[in-house]
């Protein structure tokens, strides 16, 4: 499917995944939700299964970093719980992806990124980091079941991890520390899974290899920039690209 190092990649194209490797980096360690960004991005830039294999050995690089700094504050009983249906949701996404093509795979992209951001948008605006969410066995398994739908198709959960974790009232720390690994172990197993559907390919790799500095440089920045930057301010430019990008990529689909 890509032969990115053989045809050449153009500026705008390494430009493009830099800052995705860049903001990939600082999502894990620093500010949690941005990474949303780099979803509609690259599939804006580059075929769009091809754009999600680009996104995974990326954002699993990143999980590493994020694990180790924030190891020792895993909930463990939430990432437990969260497992079961966030591994079945990967498989049902396994299968939907094997029935759409990129030029529809594109605006679904466009719709779970606008579905994520309007989720996140109805919950700060209701009561903002406090709002209330129902604590019933149930609400874990449809967010764990969602996120892993929306991560096998487009690596998009994120947005709904920010839901609940912050659902769970989780200091910073444990917020960090929780979501690291529960996305460390998701986003390796779903490597196996790209690599059977071709969306990562040797090329695809060579090119994430490339993007490794980036990655460690955002890891590194994640940490300070969050100290130094209100988080509210930061996140609601984010989240207004990510809006213009996502409805890009949702009007592709009646070819605008």
């Amino acid at each position: 499917m890509l032969n990115f190092l053989n045809s050449g990649f153009d500026n705008n194209q390494w430009l493009v995944l830099s800052f995705c490797a860049l903001i990939t980096g600082i999502s894990k360690t620093g500010l949690p939700g941005i990474g949303i960004l780099a979803v509609p991005l690259l599939a804006m830039f580059f075929p769009a299964k091809a754009s999600t294999g680009l996104l995974l050995p990326m954002l699993a690089f990143a999980d590493i970093f994020a694990v180790a700094y924030y190891r020792r504050h895993a909930q463990w009983g939430h990432i437990i719980k969260l497992l079961p249906p966030a591994l079945t949701g990967i498989i049902a996404g396994s299968v939907i992806i094997r029935y759409i093509d990129n030029d529809q795979l594109k605006p679904v992209i466009g719709i779970i990124v606008l579905a994520m951001l309007i989720l996140n948008y109805w919950r700060i605006k209701k009561n903002g980091d406090s709002l209330h969410v129902p604590t019933h066995w149930s609400f874990a398994v449809s967010m764990g079941f969602i996120a892993g739908v929306t991560t096998q198709l487009a690596n998009a959960a994120g947005p709904i991890m920010v839901i609940y974790l912050l659902a769970m009232q989780f200091d910073k720390n444990k917020f960090l520390g929780t979501g690291a690994w529960y996305f460390l172990i998701l986003n390796s197993l779903k490597i196996p899974l790209f690599v059977l559907d071709g969306r990562i390919t040797l090329d695809s790799v060579k090119a994430d290899l490339i993007m490794v500095p980036f990655i460690i440089i955002g890891a590194i920045a994640g940490v300070f920039i969050l100290r130094k930057i209100p988080q509210k301010w930061f996140n609601m430019v984010v989240q207004i690209l990510a809006l213009l990008a996502a409805i890009k990529l949702t009007a592709s689909a009646f070819g605008l």
